[in-house]
Parts: C-alpha cells; structure tokens; sequence
C-alpha cells in the first residue's frame, strides 16, 4: 500500500516544499523554463490581440468602423501602404502599448453587456468613443500618426498654398498636433454638434482663398490632398 502512495507523498512535499525536496540547481532550471514558457504564451496572446483579425472578430467592430475604414484611402491606396487597426489605435512601444490594454481592458465590459451591439447604440455612443480616443492621441501628440508621417519629410511645395500655410504656421510650430484637424481621417465622424473640428479657418486666414474654389472645396482640397500625400 505504501508503494502506491509513495509518489503522491512526493508530489505533495514538492509542492508543499519544494526546496526541501528538489535541489537548487533544478528549481533554477525549472524556473527558468517556467518562465521562458509563461513570457512567450503571454507576448504571443498579446501580439495576437493587436492583430486585425482580432479587431474584426465581433460585429461591432466588422460592421461599422472597419466598414467604414475599407472605403479610404489608408485602406486602399495607389502605393499600397495600408494602415489598418492595430497601426493607429495601438503604440509600438511595449510599455505604451501596456498601459493601452490596460485601458482597453473595460471595453470588453461593453463587449459582455452589450453596449453597442447594434447600429443604433453605436451611433449612440459614438461622439463618446470618439471624444475618448481624440483625446487619447491628443495626449499623446498623434503618436501613432507620427509613426508612419513625418511633418519634417513633408514637401510643402507639392501641397496647396492654404495647407502648406496652415501646416507651416499650426503643426511644424508644434501649436497643434494631427488628430486636432484630422479627425474622421479614417472613420466617419459622429454628432459634431458643438464640438469644435479643428480644420476650420484661422481668423489670420480667413479671407484667403485658391483660385476657383469655395471655402467648402479649399477644406475639402485640403483634407484629400493630405490623404494622398500620405
């Protein structure tokens, strides 16, 4: 009877004292492993996370944003560079990158209840999650637009007179970044009922206009103009 105990009494001993029972040379071994093990599950679901596929994975987001993100031009283009989910809502650097999925962590909350599960929510809530992740790379300095663009590669002389001005005067002088007049660069853009777009005309500007063109088209010559550019 003992015989059959005897490698459960042992089992119990390594887990109770496993330094009383195991030398040292194979608990390092072993943690070492252990650890090995445990780093590459971890940073091969964290890598997974930031994939597309992942982002696309429920309704909500296959839908509505990445619909509305496959009829531009960062989706589909003459170069075929495509920025896609992870390019723009997730920092390169590991740290950031972290502390993103530690924010990120809620909205599987709003996953779970339901928050917006239908069209009708997620226009409900969109001026919300707009709001959250302007600000989000606001904060930041469009870091993750910063990371494919560089307003120190720009060619100035290939865009037009009021872009270059603006972009000469507000973005190289640091006084704003990207997404304070980029915003819906990529998506469509929610309620903009009092909330103030940022690609409206300086006051110093105003009066200014291209040839043949109204200050609609100028806003829209320069937003396209950007677009392709990029």
């Amino acid at each position: 009877m003992r015989w059959i105990l005897a490698p459960f009494r042992w089992f119990w001993d390594v887990l109770w004292t496993p330094a009383g029972t195991l030398g040292l040379g194979f608990l390092t071994l072993g943690g070492f492993i252990g650890g090995v093990i445990f780093w590459g599950g971890f940073n091969t679901a964290l890598e997974y996370t930031n994939t597309e596929d992942f982002c696309v994975s429920c309704h909500e987001m296959r839908d509505n944003v990445f619909e509305e993100l496959s009829h531009t031009v960062h989706f589909s283009n003459r170069s075929g560079v495509r920025a896609g989910c992870p390019d723009c809502h997730v920092p390169h650097e590991w740290t950031d990158k972290i502390a993103r999925k530690m924010q990120a962590s809620k909205e599987v909350w709003g996953k779970i209840f339901g928050t917006i599960d239908t069209r009708q929510k997620f226009l409900e809530h969109r001026l919300v999650m707009a709001k959250r992740e302007w600000s989000r790379l606001k904060a930041n300095d469009s870091l993750e637009c910063r990371n494919c663009h560089s307003e120190v590669a720009m060619d100035l002389s290939r865009q037009s007179p009021r872009a270059a001005e603006i972009h000469t005067e507000y973005l190289l002088s640091g006084q704003r970044t990207c997404i304070d007049c980029h915003k819906g660069i990529a998506h469509e853009l929610p309620d903009m009922t009092g909330v103030e777009p940022g690609w409206t005309v300086p006051k110093e500007l105003q009066g200014e206009t291209q040839p043949g063109l109204s200050p609609a088209e100028e806003i829209q010559s320069f937003l396209l103009e950007r677009q392709i550019g990029d």
